[in-house]
C-alpha cells in the first residue's frame, strides 16, 4: 500500500474520532448566532474566510455545514443525524468571550425550500447573512463550476435552455437534494424574490442582512463594517489584506446567445426584485 493512501486513512481516522468526541460532548456546545445562507456562488467563501479573520467571531469547524438542507449527499441525509450532529460543528461555551459571535455559512440553505422553517424552528432569533450576485453572471460562474467537476456534459446554451426540463421531476417530488437539482439549477438560484420570501415567512426583515456581491466586492472594508455592525462586534476592526477566496479559472468565451437569453429571462424577476426591497441593483 502506498503512503499517500496510508496517508489519507489515517487522516480519515482522526476526523472520524474528532466528530465522534465532538458529538459526545455536543451539550457544552453553542449554536450560531448568524448563518450566511446563500447565494451560490456570490462571494460566501470570502465572506466565510474574512469574518472568520475577527476576534470576536468564531466559525464552525467546516464551512459548509450542511445540515438544515440535509447536505449534499442523496444517500445520507444530515439533517436526520439531529441537533448533537449539528452542534458538534460549533465551539465550546467554555471557549466564548463575552461579546463573541458564532456563525456557520451554507450557501445552499437559500436555494432549498425546506431550509428557512428548519432554521426558524431551531434558531427562531438567529440573524441571516443573503448574498446576491447578478444572476446572469452567477448562472455563467455556477456552469463552469459544474465543468470544472466534470458534471456537466451540455453546452452552456443547452444546459440553461433544457434546465427546467431537468429539474421538473425532482421539483414536483420535492426531491431537493437529488443531484440534479442541486448541479444543474443554473437559472433557478437566481430567482432571489421567491427565496427570500421563504424566509420572510418566518423571519423579520431586521434580522436579514442583504448584500449584493458586486458591492461587496468593489468596496469589501465598507460591507463588512456593515457586517459586523450587524451581528453586534467591533465595527471598527480593520481586517487588513482581503484576498478572494474560491475564484473559477475555467471560464471560457460565452457566446451572445447565452447573454440574449439569460438577460431576457431575469428581466421581469430582476424588477419584482427591486421593487420588493426598494433596491436597483442595476442588473
Amino acid at each position: 500500500m502506498s503512503m499517500p493512501i496510508l496517508l489519507s486513512g489515517a487522516r480519515k481516522l482522526v476526523r472520524s474520532a474528532e466528530m465522534k468526541y465532538r458529538i459526545a460532548s455536543s451539550d457544552t456546545r453553542l449554536l450560531p448566532d448568524f448563518i450566511i445562507v446563500g447565494a451560490q456562488k456570490a462571494g460566501t467563501t470570502s465572506m466565510f474566510y474574512w469574518l472568520s479573520k475577527h476576534p470576536q467571531l468564531k466559525a464552525s469547524a467546516a464551512k459548509e455545514v450542511h445540515y438544515f438542507d440535509g447536505g449534499l449527499d442523496s444517500s445520507i441525509d444530515n439533517y436526520a443525524k439531529g441537533l448533537s450532529w449539528y452542534k458538534a460543528h460549533f465551539p465550546k461555551y467554555t471557549s466564548l468571550r463575552e461579546g463573541e459571535r458564532v456563525f456557520e455559512a451554507s450557501p445552499l440553505y437559500l436555494f432549498n425550500p425546506n431550509a428557512p422553517k428548519r432554521i426558524y424552528e431551531l434558531l427562531p432569533d438567529v440573524k441571516i447573512i443573503v448574498m446576491l450576485r447578478n444572476p446572469i453572471e452567477r448562472a455563467v460562474s455556477h456552469y463552469f463550476h459544474e465543468k470544472r467537476r466534470n458534471r456537466e456534459p451540455l453546452t452552456l446554451y443547452e444546459a440553461i435552455v433544457t434546465e427546467e426540463q431537468r429539474l421538473r421531476p425532482y421539483v414536483d417530488a420535492g426531491d431537493y437534494k437529488n443531484p440534479i437539482y442541486i448541479q444543474h439549477s443554473y437559472k433557478s438560484r437566481g430567482l432571489y424574490l421567491e427565496q427570500l420570501k421563504r424566509y420572510l415567512d418566518y423571519f423579520p426583515l431586521k434580522n436579514i442582512l442583504i448584500l449584493s456581491s458586486e458591492d461587496f466586492f468593489r468596496e469589501p472594508e465598507k460591507c463588512m463594517k456593515q457586517v459586523f455592525e450587524f451581528v453586534s462586534v467591533d465595527p471598527n476592526y480593520r481586517l487588513g489584506h482581503l484576498k478572494r477566496m474560491n475564484v473559477g479559472s475555467n471560464r471560457s468565451a460565452i457566446e451572445p446567445e447565452v447573454y440574449e437569453y439569460l438577460k431576457d429571462y431575469f428581466s421581469q424577476p430582476n424588477a419584482d426584485l427591486y421593487e420588493f426591497l426598494s433596491m436597483d441593483y442595476g442588473w
